[in-house]
C-alpha cells in the first residue's frame, strides 16, 4: 500500500482559505501546510507557514542562512500566519523560528508543526519531507475495520521505549530495531498490543515524554520519522496493534517551545491561573481556544491517520476535566457556580466525535482518575465519547488488598467484590502501569507480602484476577517475570532476572495465561455485559475466597474461577456451577511449571447434583493455598430443578436449554 502523507498544492488564496478553518476550530488536517513544508512535489522550494497572531514579526533562521533571521516571513491578511519561502533549504537542513514578540522583544522559537527535531540538547526544528512509505499493513487495517473492538481480546503491554532493551553499549535501540526485538517477545507472551508512553518529541528524559513539545515528531531519541512508521508497519504485519500516549492536556514549560509564542498567551489560557499547571511544572493548553482546538485535532488525527497508529490514549483527561484538578486552585468554580471545565469538556468531546468520524475502528482511551460519569458514553447522550477508560479505582483496590497481609483480608474482601457494583458503568481497560511501579511504590512483585515464595504466588493469583474481571487489560513491561526493582527510565530492564527460576517460571505462567485469555471467548466478548459474568461467591467474607462464572455469547461457553486469598489451602471446597456433567482444571496457579509447589492437577471433577448459592449444581475441589483455578467444561448438560428447588435456590431461568457439550 503506497501511501503519500498529505500533502496539497496550495497558493495563497488557498492559504486563507485553510487559515479560516484554522482560526474557526475546524481545520483537524492543519499539519499539511503550517509548519516547513515542499510547496509543491518534485520542487526544492519549501515553504514557511507560522500561527503568531500578535507578532510584529516573524523570520527563519537556519544552516540556509548562517542562522541569521534573514528569511522573513509575510503576514497572511489578518489570519494570524506568517509566510514565506525558500529554495536554499534542503531536507535534514536545522532551523529555528524568531519571532518579534508583541512587545517588540525577539524570541528564538521552535516550529510548532515541525515533522523532526534535533538531537537533543539541541531542540532545533528539521526540515523534512513529506515522505513517501511503502505500507504493507493493508490486511491489519481491513482486520481492524471488520472487528468489534468491545468483543474482542485486548491485552496490552505497556512499554516505555528507552528502558524496555538496550544494546550492549547502553545505547538506544532505534524504532525499527526495537520492532525486531518485540515482536518475538510479544507473540511468546501472547500480548494483542503494545502501547508506547508518549514518543513524541520531548526534552528532558525525567519526563517520561509527558511534556511534550513536538506535536507531530516522533522523538529523535530512537530515529527518524520514516523509522518509526516502519516500526509501526512491522508490528501491524505481526499482528499486533500500536497504541501511544498523548497529552493533550499540558505542554512543556520552556520558553523557547510553545510557552507564550507570540509574546502573548497563544497556545496556553490568558488567565495566568488556569494557565499554570502547578503539579507537573508545565502550562495548560487554552481548550477553549478555536487555534488550539485545530492544533490539537490535528495532532491527534496525523498520528492516527498518518502513522497507522491503532489508538491513542489520552493523558491526563481529569486536569482537563475539571477547574480545581490542580494543587492550590482548590474552590476555583465556573460561571455556574461548579468546579467543570467547559472548555475542557467540550474540546474532548470534539475531540472523540472528530477522530471516530474519520477512524471508527480505533481507540480512544481516557485515563481519568475521579468518578466522572459517561467517560465512555456517547457525546450524543451528554457522554465524554470515549471508548475506553482506564479503571483506577479497580486498580488502586486491587494493589491495597494484595499488598496486605494475608491475615486481615477476611475483614476487607470488599476490596475486590466492590468493582462489582460499577464494572459495567464505562468500558474498562484494567491497568497495572507504570505509575505504580515508581516512586518508592515498589514493583508489582515487591508489593506482595510474605517471602519470595508467597510474594509470586499472590503475583500469580491476582494476574488471574486481572485476566478474570471483566475488561481489556493492561500491564506494564517487566511485571510479566515479577521484576524485584522499581521501574528505572534510566537503564533497560533487569532482563537478568530471568536467570533466576522462580522469574522464568513466573513469564512462564504469564504467557500460559495470556495465551489463555486469547482463546477462549468466555474471557472477553461479553466484558461490558451483565450476561458475561455470574458472581456465585462475592457474599462469604470469612472464607477468605470469591468464585464466578465468565460467559461468552454462546450460553454453553464459559469458565468457572475460584480464588482462594489466604495461605491456606481449602480442602472439600465447594464451587457453584451452571451446568451439571464433566470438568477439568484448566489452570491452577500453584503448579510447580509456575513456581507453585503442585506437581500433579486435580484432574476432572463430576457435579455433586446438588444445587450451591445461585446455581444448580456444584463441583469439589482441593483450593490450594494462595492460588486460583480456573475450571472449564468437559461434557455438561442443563440441570432441569423442580419449581420448588429452583426458586429456593434462585436458578429459575438460569440455565441455558443446549445439549450436552464436549469439549
Amino acid at each position: 500500500m503506497k501511501e503519500r502523507m498529505g500533502g496539497v498544492r496550495t497558493d495563497l488564496t488557498k492559504l486563507e482559505e485553510f487559515a479560516y478553518l484554522f482560526n474557526t476550530g475546524t481545520y483537524y488536517q492543519s499539519y499539511d501546510v503550517l509548519g516547513c513544508r515542499r510547496v509543491a512535489p518534485q520542487q526544492d522550494t519549501f515553504r514557511f507557514t507560522v500561527w503568531a497572531p500578535h507578532a510584529q514579526g516573524v523570520a527563519i533562521m537556519g544552516e540556509f542562512t548562517d542562522w541569521e533571521p534573514t528569511l522573513k516571513l509575510t503576514k497572511l491578511a489578518k489570519t494570524g500566519w506568517w509566510v514565506g519561502e525558500s529554495d536554499a533549504c534542503k531536507v535534514n537542513d536545522l532551523y529555528k523560528v524568531v519571532v518579534t514578540q508583541a512587545d517588540g522583544t525577539q524570541a528564538v522559537k521552535i516550529d510548532p508543526y515541525a515533522l523532526g527535531y534535533e538531537h537533543k540538547p539541541g531542540d532545533a526544528s528539521v526540515v523534512l519531507d513529506r515522505p513517501i512509505f511503502q505500507w504493507h499493513d493493508s490486511t491489519w487495517l481491513k482486520k481492524r475495520r471488520s472487528q468489534n473492538v468491545f468483543h474482542d481480546p485486548i491485552n496490552i503491554y505497556e512499554v516505555h521505549f528507552g528502558s524496555w532493551q538496550r544494546h550492549d553499549d547502553d545505547s538506544y535501540l532505534t524504532y525499527d530495531e526495537l520492532a525486531d526485538h518485540m515482536i518475538p517477545y510479544l507473540h511468546k507472551m501472547g500480548y494483542t498490543h503494545v502501547e508506547f508512553m508518549p514518543l513524541m518529541e520531548h526534552l528532558l528524559d525525567a519526563s517520561w515524554g509527558y511534556q511534550l513539545m513536538g506535536y507531530f515528531a516522533p522523538t529523535s531519541r530512537f530515529g527518524s520519522l520514516v523509522q518509526f512508521m516502519t516500526m509501526i508497519d512491522k508490528f501491524h504485519q505481526a499482528n499486533i496493534g500500536v497504541i501511544m500516549d498523548w497529552v493533550p492536556g499540558h505542554f512543556i514549560r520552556n520558553m523557547d517551545a510553545l510557552a507564550e509564542y507570540d509574546g502573548t498567551p497563544t497556545f496556553e489560557y490568558a488567565d495566568p491561573n488556569r494557565a499554570n499547571n502547578v503539579r507537573w511544572g508545565s502550562w495548560n493548553f487554552d481548550l477553549g481556544k478555536a487555534q488550539v482546538q485545530s492544533f490539537l485535532v490535528s495532532s491527534a488525527m496525523y498520528w492516527l491517520q498518518e502513522c497507522h497508529l491503532d489508538g491513542l490514549r489520552v493523558d491526563a483527561v481529569s486536569n482537563m476535566l475539571y477547574l480545581d484538578y490542580d494543587a492550590g486552585k482548590e474552590g476555583t468554580v465556573n460561571k455556574y457556580g461548579n468546579n467543570s471545565n467547559l472548555e475542557g469538556l467540550a474540546f474532548i468531546r470534539k475531540l472523540n466525535t472528530v477522530v471516530f468520524q474519520y477512524h471508527p475502528d480505533i481507540l480512544m482511551i481516557a485515563e481519568e482518575a475521579s468518578a466522572f460519569p459517561h467517560v465512555t458514553g456517547p457525546v450524543n447522550t451528554g457522554g465524554l465519547g470515549f471508548n475506553y477508560k482506564w479503571n483506577m479505582g479497580w486498580m488502586n483496590d486491587t494493589l491495597k488488598f494484595f499488598e496486605m497481609d494475608p491475615l486481615y483480608r477476611r475483614d476487607h474482601m470488599n476490596l475486590l467484590t466492590f468493582s462489582f457494583m460499577y464494572m459495567h458503568d464505562e468500558q474498562f481497560i484494567l491497568p497495572f502501569s507504570h505509575d505504580e511501579v515508581v516512586h518508592g511504590k515498589k514493583s508489582l512483585m515487591h508489593k506482595m507480602p510474605g517471602d519470595r515464595y508467597n510474594q509470586f504466588a499472590n503475583l500469580r493469583t491476582m494476574f488471574v484476577w486481572l485476566i478474570a474481571h471483566p475488561g481489556k487489560k493492561l500491564l506494564f513491561m517487566g511485571s510479566e517475570w515479577g521484576q524485584f526493582l522499581e521501574w528505572r527510565f534510566w537503564s533497560q530492564l533487569e532482563w537478568k532476572d530471568l536467570q533466576d527460576p522462580m522469574n522464568r517460571a513466573m513469564q512462564h505462567f504469564t504467557a500460559h495465561l495470556n495465551h489463555l485469555y486469547k482463546q477462549d471467548k468466555a474471557f472477553y466478548e461479553l466484558d461490558h455485559d451483565p450476561a458475561g459474568i455470574q458472581i456465585t461467591n462475592a457474599d462469604d467474607p470469612q472464607s477468605g475466597t470469591l468464585t464466578f462464572t465468565r460467559r461468552s455469547s454462546t450460553a454453553d461457553d464459559f469458565l468457572v474461577f475460584a480464588f482462594n486469598l489466604e495461605p491456606i489451602q481449602k480442602d472439600h471446597y465447594r464451587i457453584p456451577v451452571p451446568f451439571a456433567g464433566r470438568y477439568r482444571e484448566l489452570l491452577n496457579t500453584e503448579m510447580k511449571e509456575y513456581g507453585g509447589t503442585w506437581t500433579k492437577d486435580q484432574g476432572e471433577f463430576m457435579t455433586t447434583g446438588e444445587p450451591y448459592k445461585s446455581e444448580p449444581d456444584s463441583v469439589e475441589v482441593i483450593l490450594p493455598a494462595m492460588s486460583a483455578l480456573i475450571l472449564t467444561p468437559v461434557a455438561v448438560h442443563p440441570v432441569l430443578l423442580d419449581h420448588d428447588t429452583a426458586k429456593e435456590t434462585g436458578s429459575i431461568g438460569s440455565i441455558g436449554q443446549k445439549g450436552e457439550k464436549e469439549v
